[in-house]
Order: C-alpha cells, then sequence, then structure tokens
C-alpha cells in the first residue's frame, strides 16, 4: 500500500544492539502489506529487508549509491540477496539519500550514525513522516535531544517514537491512511 524507508546504521555497535528489533521491523512492514525501501546498504537495513522476505513480503526496493551492479557488489560491498529490485542511482550516499527520503511515503529509522541522521534531516526538510524505533541505540535514541536543539519542528513533520515495531508501523499507516484519505484508492 505505502512505500515505507527503513533508515539505519550500516556499522557500529547499534547495528549489534537493534539487529532483531530491524527484522522484526521489516516484518511489520511486509504484515502491513507495504513495500519496502532501503538504501541497499548492510547493517540494519539489510537486516529488515532479511525480515521483510521472511515475512513473505511482496517487494523490497533497493536504492544503491552506485551507477551499476558491478559497482554496487564491487566498489561499494553492498548487498543484493534480500531485494527484489534494486535502483542504481550513481548518486554516491549524499544523493542516494535524498531519493530514498523522498521516494517514500514514511521513513522508519533504527540505531544510527552519520548517514541516519542525515536521511532524518532529509524527511523533516522534506514533511516525510518519520518514526523512530527504539532500543538500537545511535542516532534514533538522541533525535529528541537534536530536535529541541535544532527546533525543526517548523517544518511541519509526523514524528512518532516506538519500541514495538508493529505498534510504529500501525501508528504510521494511520497517519499515512489519514494525510491521503482523498486519494486513498491510488495507494491500494
Amino acid at each position: 500500500m505505502y512505500q515505507i524507508c527503513v533508515s539505519g546504521a550500516a556499522k557500529g555497535d547499534s547495528v549489534e544492539e537493534g539487529k532483531e528489533l530491524a527484522q522484526q521491523l521489516g516484518a511489520a512492514i511486509a504484515k502491513a502489506g507495504h513495500t519496502l525501501l532501503t538504501g541497499a546498504t548492510i547493517g540494519l537495513p539489510n537486516y529488515a529487508a532479511e525480515g521483510y522476505k521472511a515475512a513473505g513480503g511482496k517487494m523490497s526496493v533497493g536504492i544503491s549509491p552506485a551507477s551499476s551492479k558491478v559497482e554496487h557488489v564491487m566498489k561499494y560491498r553492498l548487498p543484493i540477496e534480500a531485494y527484489d529490485t534494486i535502483l542504481y542511482s550513481g548518486l554516491h550516499y549524499v544523493g542516494r539519500d535524498t531519493l530514498l527520503i523522498t521516494s517514500s511515503d514514511a521513513v522508519v529509522s533504527i540505531g544510527g550514525r552519520l548517514g541516519t541522521l542525515h536521511e532524518f534531516t532529509i524527511a523533516m526538510e522534506t514533511d516525510t513522516p518519520i518514526g523512530f524505533l527504539q532500543g538500537a541505540g545511535g542516532v534514533s535514541e538522541e533525535i529528541t535531544k537534536l530536535m529541541e536543539l535544532a527546533h525543526p519542528l517548523r517544518t511541519g513533520a509526523f514524528v512518532t517514537f516506538s519500541d514495538n515495531a508493529d505498534e510504529l508501523i500501525a501508528e504510521l499507516t494511520q497517519f499515512l491512511d489519514q494525510e491521503h484519505k482523498k486519494y486513498y484508492a491510488l495507494y491500494k
């Protein structure tokens, strides 16, 4: 129904802390009938993609920073197995992040480091709804402090937090249903 992006750490402490949560998140997105989008990277986004496929998800899409499959695998050393399709953007990480977030109906962040913070900033600036799955450490656990310092709520973006993947996806879905009520038939 909706295109839900999973943003999160590719490396670092929050990957080990959040592996199970990421798999649960992928499964929750699949159970809700949504399409999964990620940056086609290792770590938490890939664990979410694996959880999505294991739960019977219908369409997992990776948006790669690379310009070809060879570059994706050989230069960037990124996975391909958990994706039904990968768009090789050739935009490197900064451009890929923008395409990823603006192609999504909502974003869920888990754990994270600088890239997750970058994707959060793009979501806020584009008014893309964003949820934070708590429990993996990293940037996602510090977002409320950063929001207070940066005062980003002026953008009007919907931001929510939960430590339960199913509840977080249900809340984002409910928000999107309300936002797109007039055009609901387009999302079926």
